[in-house]
Formats: structure tokens, C-alpha cells, sequence
């Protein structure tokens, strides 16, 4: 495999094995600890125009790459959003922090939702975006027949879905990397993302963050509301927000919400500058933030 794309000035790649997976970062920055989980098709990388914004904010950014996706390694079978939590708990103790400030995007806040609830003293603050949260509104969204996403259902049969993409993966990714931004992911990014899902079981590892929603939704719902503050924020142009809000607004007990101008579902790429004032805002404790 290349090598990955270059870290922000001032930032580095780290590597960490925890919960019997390797898990590749980029880390920066000095303040509080602030991680950025990324969504599909991507991996870090979503995140390199907002990180060096934040840690001139006065933040330490950590952005993983969630198992299975970018050069985080790709285990065997199944796992759910609470093995990839455990994993973060890890990664996070790894770098010698016990708390943080969470950012969640695309399935990404799938797994920073189950984070916070199986380590609620750890996520200080956490900020859901661009997604459908299992157990809180996602059911009604996959199926096909009554107006849901045909992509949740094939992603989830991921061996098939890898089979029959493999040699295909730049036709099949391309689509969606143009449809989720207005501008803000570039040719490099594309390259970098294509290096890492065209590697070998690549593609079935990040469809195996769909493989297991059911499963997750029903864990989700059992362990109940969160307390710390919850942020929920969508792209002016990414996913419409209403059912992210109300899957937040059962899953969460304090709940804002906010719209990043000018942006699709990649948010942050789109519009950097305007998400790193938002989340610093957000994670500088105040009532009203």
C-alpha cells in the first residue's frame, strides 16, 4: 500500500494496538482533547481542513480511523458500534487522556453515540452529524419500500457487497464522494480514500459498519438517554436534519442543534473555518454553548 496523505502542519500519525485491533490516528495540537470519528466512505482525512483550525483553538485533535476503515486494521467477522467504543476507550487512555470532547459524523456518530453511553463520565461533550442514529430513528430509514436508503441493506450483507465491488472501487465510492460535497473533499483526499479502500478486504471493512445496525439500534435502546450535552449538527445541504433531532432528542437529555452554512454531508471539509468556531463554542463550557 502507499504511504497515507501528510498530516497538517504540526500534526503526526501514531499508531496505537488496543482491544486487539491496530488503530491508525493523526494527532495535534495542545488543550483539551477533542476526536473526530469519521463517517463512510472516508477515513481521517474527512476531518484535515477543521483539525488545524481547532487546535488553534487551543485543542489536542485526534482523529482515528475507526477499525476497518483507512489504515486502522480490519479484523475477521462481526463487530458492533460498542466494540468500536471499546476501542476508542482504549485509544484514548492510549494517549494518556480519561476524557474528551466527541464528534460523531455519518457512522461515525453512530459509534461516538455508543461511546458516550458505555463511558459517560469520558465523553464530556459529544456532537452527533449527518446521521441516522441506531435505535432512535435509523430503522425507519433502511428500508427501501417505505422511502429508506437501498445502501443500508447492501453495505450490510458485507462480504457479498465486497465481492461485487472489488476491481469496482473507484466506480462505486466516486458517486458518493461527489454527491456528500460541495468542494471540500479534493482530488487529494480522493486519492488517499481510494489508496485505503482499494487495499485488500478494504471495501468489507467498511461495510462492515452497516453489518450490524439491527444489533446496535437494540443495544442503543437498552442502555437509555445520555446526560452529557449533545450538539446536533447537520450541513445546509447534507442529510435534513429533523430525524437526526428527534432520534437525539430520545437518546440525549440536553439537546441543541445548529446548521453549517454552505455545507453538504461533509461538513467540515465544505466549511472549516465556520465548524471549528462552532465546536469551540460548543466545547468552552457554558450554558448557552
Amino acid at each position: 500500500m502507499l504511504s497515507p496523505a501528510a498530516a497538517p502542519e504540526g500534526f503526526a500519525h501514531s499508531y496505537a494496538d488496543v482491544n486487539d485491533v491496530r488503530l491508525h490516528c493523526v494527532i495535534g495540537g495542545s488543550g483539551p482533547a477533542i476526536v473526530l470519528l469519521h463517517g463512510w466512505p472516508f477515513s481521517w482525512i474527512e476531518w484535515r481542513a477543521v483539525m488545524p483550525l481547532l487546535a488553534e483553538h487551543g485543542f489536542t485533535v485526534i482523529a482515528p480511523d475507526l477499525r476497518g476503515s483507512g489504515d486502522s486494521s480490519i479484523p475477521a467477522g462481526r463487530w458492533g458500534k460498542r466494540d468500536e467504543a471499546e476501542d476508542l476507550h482504549q485509544l484514548l487512555h492510549h494517549v494518556g487522556r480519561d476524557q474528551a470532547y466527541v464528534v460523531g459524523t455519518d457512522v461515525g456518530a453512530m459509534t461516538a453515540h455508543a461511546w458516550a453511553q458505555a463511558y459517560p463520565d469520558e465523553v464530556s461533550r459529544l456532537v452527533l452529524s449527518e446521521a441516522f442514529l441506531p435505535g432512535f430513528g435509523l430503522e425507519e430509514h433502511m428500508n427501501p419500500a417505505t422511502g429508506g436508503s437501498w445502501h443500508f441493506g447492501f453495505h450490510a450483507q458485507s462480504e457479498l457487497a465486497a465481492m461485487l465491488t472489488a476491481g469496482k472501487e473507484e466506480a462505486y465510492l466516486s458517486g458518493f464522494w461527489s454527491m456528500m460535497s460541495r468542494g471540500g473533499i479534493t482530488e487529494a483526499d480522493r486519492t488517499d480514500l481510494l489508496r485505503t479502500y482499494s487495499a485488500p478486504n478494504a471495501m468489507r471493512g467498511g461495510f462492515e459498519h452497516y453489518a450490524t445496525l439491527a444489533d446496535d439500534g437494540r443495544t442503543a435502546r437498552n442502555a437509555g438517554p445520555v446526560q452529557m450535552p449533545v450538539l446536533v449538527l447537520n450541513g445546509e445541504f447534507g442529510l435534513p436534519q429533523q430525524i437526526l433531532l428527534d432520534g437525539a432528542r430520545q437518546a440525549a437529555r440536553d439537546v441543541r442543534e445548529d446548521i453549517v452554512p454552505g455545507a453538504a454531508h461533509t461538513f467540515a471539509a465544505d466549511n472549516p473555518a465556520w465548524t471549528a468556531g462552532r465546536l469551540a463554542r460548543f466545547f468552552t463550557p457554558s450554558p448557552a454553548a
